[in-house]
């Protein structure tokens, strides 16, 4: 149920007793991708109180998907050569500038 049909809901109270809380406590409590939202006494992180935004980071978090072990071994193994070959590069560079200054302005 998206957000405006729930808005509207709740301004048209039904016959009976209790009117927008009893229409409130009617809905269904959902939270983000569906799953049941936390109770109101709840806060995440055991009994623990925390702010909002700490459990809005976790939240986050578990919607990552996170490379595998496999994956995350092959691009350290490329990160890695990489890194290897740009020191072997800016060193010879770095020789090969040393080289000029000696024999064209040291001379």
């Amino acid at each position: 149920m998206n957000r405006a049909v729930r808005r509207q809901q709740l301004k048209e109270p039904k016959g009976g007793k209790g009117g927008r809380a009893a229409m409130r406590a009617a809905l269904p409590r959902t939270g983000p991708a569906g799953r049941a939202a936390p109770r109101a006494g709840r806060r995440g992180l055991g009994s623990i109180a925390a702010p909002r935004f700490v459990t809005d980071i976790i939240s986050e978090l578990r919607k990552v998907v996170w490379p595998s072990r496999e994956d995350t071994l092959h691009l350290a193994v490329v990160v890695c050569i990489v890194t290897i070959i740009f020191g072997a590069v800016l060193g010879l560079i770095d020789i090969g500038f040393g080289w000029l200054v000696d024999n064209t302005i040291l001379r």
